[in-house]
């Protein structure tokens, strides 16, 4: 029979922050099993970075106990940060030290005898697939990569317990299941118990148990089954029309939980079984199918009944986008490259954005994605090829374009020292808004993204659901006709990444072009088409439901985007192998 190999009784922790009072977690009690993947899950400022760092023996509660490996992680700090291993969000690799040097400065900081530490490299390499790379600068690292040796780094001394926050943020599906597959063989042969933190439900889906924290308080705990079993009867597949009209006419109505568009379909699901169905607007003319209920289906029902909320009603931005001239593309690249030194980072492609268009690219951590958007900006230039947006030649108008274009980067990358307010008239000034126009547009960023009540307070501190709501607000401030999202969401939670779409959805039914780069596949299925990356070059542009078709066999019928993306991503790379 299982141990509790962490147990928390009573625990609480509250923060100060800008003179407000933060309660962290509040009374929170659970216990975890020894030997197994518990995933920690709950919506941003839940309380889940809190209590790994308390578990870790890196915080003091101001109330209840924490008990990790049988010792107090309080009073017994020093003993439990001896016996896990903790990887935060960001693991402080150093950047300008190799792979080897990197697990060697880990290695002497955790203590691990000189005479054992060859055999444990050996087997960290060969589970990260890190062994061609021990001479590599961590710096020069993939994104996957970088994780991978943080986990190794991490793992240097086996300990008896893992605590990984948020381990897969940023890195592209292939790498997420390598990072899953260590994770796996860790407890498999190792009995190593782990606590996974995760944004991502999918993930969250394969622990054994989950627990999710909502405003510091344990909502459920539990298998994954015990979320979505109830959800039975209420997950609909609904078809006919143009999807992103009918997801935005079901979203809000009284009796719809959640609406996405989900590849060929809208998957719908609603608080009542199928007699509720008869009531909603927009099915008249619709197709529609039961579908089994997923575990994100039961946390999205639950949260949104603990806050007695619906989805999230269709948004109808003030937005007007310049009128089109004819039928030409809004953005139109060809034969596009770029070079670093004797590296090709993208290597000659070419694609067309039509006006209100939403376009994804996608990719492996290291396939060009950011690059292609950062010439796409006019923030760098190509080495050869001919780029356009919005009719203008990037290498010769790049600055009368940008005043075109909104742009959201994949790292927050607003002044963290600056207030809400001072961020928005600095970006509204930068822009060059007029006074009576800046007015409107600071009030109905304010409105728009629900910022009032974090004016005043510092944009570092927000939680990460609301830096990405600001930084969205600051790419459109001055109404751009062509929005590019880089990776826009990574690590948010899934009811934030619902209203962020909802906001994308309305802006490309109003006209704005919207291209966008992600990790998240299921992100993916809300793009009208997708270019997917490997290698600095384009493998496949199509549709969504035409891409996963390429992948589907008969073990397989139902291919989702992961699926095609690492089908795709993985054929290219044992061709590059046999060249």
């Amino acid at each position: 029979m299982s141990v509790d190999i962490l147990v928390a009784d009573n625990l609480s922790k509250r923060f100060v922050v800008e003179g407000r009072r933060i309660q962290a977690l509040d009374a929170v009690s659970f216990s975890i099993r020894q030997g197994m993947v518990t995933g920690l899950i709950g919506p941003d400022g839940a309380g889940k970075t809190t209590l790994m760092r308390l578990a870790a023996g890196l915080l003091e509660p101001d109330g209840g106990t924490l008990r990790a490996l049988g010792m107090d992680a309080t009073r017994d700090a020093l003993k439990v940060q001896a016996a896990l291993g903790y990887m935060p969000q960001r693991f402080g690799l150093y950047e300008d030290l190799t792979v080897q040097e990197n697990l060697d400065l880990y290695a002497d900081l955790q203590g691990v005898p000189k005479d054992q530490r060859m055999a444990r490299y050996r087997e960290l390499m060969r589970m990260t697939a890190l062994s061609e790379f021990t001479d590599r600068l961590a710096g020069r690292l993939s994104g996957g990569m970088k994780q991978k040796l943080g986990l190794a780094c991490t793992l240097v001394r086996a300990p008896s317990l893992l605590l990984l926050d948020e381990p897969t943020v940023g890195v592209d599906p292939v790498s997420r299941r390598e990072l899953w597959a260590i994770i796996e063989r860790l407890v498999k042969e190792e009995g190593m118990s782990v606590l996974l933190s995760t944004a991502y439900l999918d993930e969250a889906e394969r622990c054994e148990d989950v627990v999710l924290l909502h405003e510091g308080k344990v909502l459920m705990h539990g298998r994954p089954a015990d979320l979505s079993a109830p959800m039975t009867g209420r997950t609909w597949a609904v078809k006919g029309g143009k999807l992103r009209d009918m997801q935005a006419t079901l979203a809000g109505q009284p009796g719809v939980v959640d609406a996405q568009v989900q590849g060929d379909h809208v998957r719908l699901v609603t608080k009542m079984a199928d007699v509720e169905l008869i009531h909603l607007a927009g099915l008249a003319d619709a197709r529609i199918e039961a579908v089994k209920p997923r575990f994100e289906d039961g946390y999205v029902d639950l949260l949104r009944a603990r806050s007695q909320s619906t989805s999230h009603e269709s948004m109808a931005f003030n937005h007007p986008v310049t009128e089109a001239k004819g039928s030409e593309p809004v953005i139109h690249v060809e034969n596009l490259r770029r070079s670093f030194g004797d590296f090709w980072a993208v290597d000659g492609i070419s694609f067309e954005v039509n006006r209100g268009e939403i376009f994804g690219l996608l990719g492996a951590n290291g396939a060009g994605k950011s690059t292609t958007f950062r010439m796409l900006c006019g923030l760098l230039p190509a080495s050869s090829g001919s780029l356009t947006v919005a009719g203008l030649d990037l290498r010769h108008a790049a600055s009368t374009a940008r005043a075109r274009i909104g742009y959201m980067s994949q790292k927050f990358s607003l002044y963290g020292n600056l207030s809400v307010m001072q961020n928005l008239v600095f970006f509204a000034s930068a822009y060059g808004l007029p006074g009576k126009l800046r007015g409107e547009r600071l009030k109905w960023a304010l409105l728009e993204f629900e910022l009032e009540k974090f004016a005043d307070q510092l944009s570092a501190s927000l939680p990460l659901g609301y830096k990405q709501r600001l930084a969205m607000a600051c790419s459109l401030m001055h109404q751009p006709d062509i929005l590019f999202l880089d990776e826009p969401t990574s690590g948010v939670d899934p009811l934030a990444r619902r209203e962020f779409w909802q906001r994308i959805n309305a802006l490309a039914r109003s006209g704005v072009t919207v291209l966008i780069t992600t990790h998240f596949m299921e992100e993916a299925e809300y793009c009208d088409r997708i270019a997917i990356m490997s290698s600095g070059r384009i493998l496949t542009l199509d549709e969504p439901a035409v891409i996963k078709s390429h992948a589907r066999t008969a073990g397989n019928p139902e291919p989702s985007m992961e699926d095609a993306f690492i089908h795709l991503v993985e054929d290219a790379e044992k061709v590059r192998e046999a060249a």
